[in-house]
């Protein structure tokens, strides 16, 4: 197989986590680092032993022998960059939200599909072996007809006033925080696992801290856990802290989610439960290897991931045996490798999110603020 060439724009969390993941799949080379700073771009390259470094985007799709690349900046730059990627031909894998805005969305589903790229959304939590399973039992029919799906994406990094992310500022992140940082992973997931779509919902968003202290100095995410009081600037906030969702589910599901950056003790709490006229389903990030099965007139079971025992297409999601670990590094392996399968092959079906999906993401995030504002329930088309 040809091997392809590929590039990561963006230094901070996820890009180390795409760089990471990208020496894990087979035929891909990274050939470019992007950063604004130098400095911070090249200490990425050296690293994964990346041979180019640039500080301009546009100077990497000017590369003719480029595949792809990957768009890990804070949200306000997907846009543009994913816009001058797409019309350069370069086949685009952003992370979430694709966009700030559903008409920016809009606009990137449609160049896309007009430029005929392959184009990803990194709705990466699809790809655990245990959510898999979950959307496997109900296409065979285990969980009889879906009635109820509720769950949680909780997490406490900014729990303090003093705990500062660039997902803070509209300017960076766009008009929402939680719901469009992890809410929109929740709602992925679940629509991905029931097959439903969510109809029409009511939404209470909360700012628990009105200010918060920015240090003078760059923050990467997740690392602001031991603050001082020097060199800070004290700055008003208008992103959620926290949002609670109730919501229809297609025609006849009910649903309730919560969403929380200010769960103290919850590093990373995404859980789901999807409860059917036969039996349900539950299961918990934090620990992606169980899986939850109720049942109403038999003993419950709580089954351990061993892809040897887990229905066929759910299995084909799973690289280790039974008994060996497979975490979030992996989900991101395996939405890459079916990215550039599909690059390879461009008779290949498409296995992994897509501009669209991000898109129907952003629809849901509009219809939450919409909601929250008015205090009343918002129908989605």
């Amino acid at each position: 197989m040809k091997r392809l060439k590929t590039a990561v724009i963006g230094t901070g969390f996820m890009g180390r986590v795409h760089l990471e993941a990208l020496r894990r799949v087979e035929h891909v080379d990274v050939v470019a680092v992007v950063g604004r700073q130098m400095e911070s771009a090249k200490k990425l390259a050296d690293l994964y032993e990346v041979p180019s470094v640039l500080t301009d985007y546009h100077e990497l799709l000017g590369n003719a022998e480029l595949d792809a690349v990957h768009i890990c900046t804070p949200n306000a730059l997907h846009y543009p960059i994913a816009k001058a990627a797409i019309q350069a031909g370069k086949n685009v894998l952003c992370e979430k939200p694709v966009a700030v805005s559903t008409e920016e969305a809009e606009e990137l589903a449609k160049l896309a599909t007009q430029a005929g790229v392959r184009n990803c959304v990194c709705h990466n939590l699809r790809y655990y072996p245990m959510v898999q399973q979950m959307r496997r039992m109900r296409e065979a029919g285990e969980l009889g007809e879906v009635l109820v799906a509720q769950g949680t994406y909780s997490q406490d990094w900014m729990l303090y006033d003093t705990d500062w992310n660039w997902r803070v500022e509209v300017q960076a992140s766009g008009p929402s925080r939680v719901m469009a940082d992890i809410g929109s992973h929740w709602f992925d997931t679940v629509e991905h696992v029931t097959g439903l779509r969510v109809s029409s919902l009511c939404a209470d968003l909360q700012i628990f801290h009105p200010t918060r202290k920015k240090p003078k100095r760059s923050v990467e995410s997740f690392t602001g856990k031991v603050p001082t009081a020097e060199d800070v600037d004290v700055v008003p906030v208008t992103t959620e802290d926290f949002g609670a969702v109730v919501f229809r589910l297609g025609d006849s599901a009910r649903g309730a989610m919560t969403a929380s950056q200010v769960a103290a003790g919850r590093k990373n709490g995404l859980s789901v439960e999807i409860y059917g006229t036969k039996s349900s389903v539950a299961w918990n990030q934090e620990r992606p290897d169980e899986l939850w099965i109720g049942n109403r007139n038999t003993p419950n079971q709580i089954i351990i991931k061993d892809p040897s025992l887990l229905l066929p297409q759910a299995a084909k999601y799973a690289d280790l045996p039974g008994g060996h670990s497979e975490g979030y590094d992996d989900t991101f392996k395996q939405v890459f490798r079916r990215f550039y399968a599909s690059i390879a092959d461009p008779s290949a079906s498409v296995e992994y999110p897509q501009i669209a999906d991000g898109l129907r993401q952003m629809r849901i995030l509009d219809a939450e603020l919409a909601s929250s504002k008015t205090r009343s329930w918002v129908d989605l088309k």
